[in-house]
C-alpha cells in the first residue's frame, strides 16, 4: 500500500518565495511580491499572477537564475521530516508554482522523490517572460494530485497535502490530512492541522 506526502516548494520546503529573489536581480522584488501576496490569499487567479511575474524577469541570464535556484535558504526541518516520512512508508512529491530551476537542485539536496513545477522559457540563455508547465493554474495541483492517486492506486486517507497558499487549495481536496504551514487564512480554513512556526519537523508530531 503506497502512501503519498505532496509538499508546496514555496515558503514551505524553501524558506521564500523562489521569482521574488530572481526579480530582486533587477529590482523588482518588492512589485513581484505583492503580487504573491495577493495570489496567495486567494485574491486574484493564479495563472495570471503568474504569467504577469513571469513577465517581469524577460532578460535575466537563465545561467543567473540557475546560480540563485542552486542556493536556496530551504525551511528549518524540510531534510529531517523528508528522511522520516520515507521511514513511515511514504512517497514524497513537490509540486509547485515555481520552477524546475529551483525544485531540481532541491530533490538532490532535501531527497523527495520527484517533483511536478514549471519551466523558465529562454532563447540564447535569456529568460524571454514566458513560462510553461503543469502547474500553471489554480487547480493545477489537486490535478496532478488525482492523477498520481489513480495511476498508483494511493486512498485519500493515504495521503498528506502541506502547503501555504490559496494555489494549494486544490490538493487539499483529494488529501486525507491537510497541513496549512505557515499558511494564508483562505488555506487555514481548510485545514487538518495548522502549524505557526518555520519547523517542517513539527508535521512529525501531528502525525504522531
Amino acid at each position: 500500500m503506497i502512501k503519498l506526502a505532496v509538499f508546496d516548494f514555496d515558503s514551505t520546503l524553501m524558506d521564500g518565495e523562489t521569482i521574488e529573489i530572481i526579480a530582486s536581480e533587477i529590482g523588482l522584488q518588492n512589485e513581484v511580491a505583492q503580487i504573491t501576496k495577493k495570489a496567495m490569499e486567494g485574491e486574484i487567479d493564479f495563472f495570471d499572477s503568474l504569467t504577469y511575474r513571469v513577465s517581469l524577469l524577460k532578460g535575466i541570464k537563465k545561467s543567473r537564475v540557475d546560480e540563485i535556484c542552486k542556493n536556496l535558504p530551504y525551511m528549518t526541518g524540510a531534510a529531517e521530516t523528508i528522511s522520516e516520512l520515507k521511514k513511515m512508508g511514504y512517497k514524497i512529491v513537490c509540486f509547485s508554482g515555481g520552477f524546475e530551476n529551483a525544485t531540481e537542485p532541491a530533490k538532490d539536496i532535501l531527497r523527495y522523490d520527484a517533483s511536478f513545477s514549471n519551466i523558465l522559457h529562454e532563447i540564447d540563455g535569456l529568460l524571454t517572460g514566458q513560462a510553461g508547465g503543469p502547474m500553471m493554474y489554480s487547480d493545477s495541483k489537486g490535478q496532478m494530485l488525482k492523477k498520481l492517486q489513480a495511476i498508483f492506486n494511493i486512498k485519500q486517507e493515504n495521503t498528506i497535502a502541506v502547503g501555504d497558499g490559496a494555489n494549494d487549495l486544490s490538493m487539499f481536496k483529494y488529501a486525507g490530512t491537510k497541513i496549512a504551514f505557515c499558511a494564508k487564512p483562505v488555506l487555514k480554513k481548510e485545514a487538518t492541522f495548522c502549524i505557526e512556526q518555520k519547523d517542517l519537523k513539527l508535521i512529525l508530531e501531528k502525525l504522531s
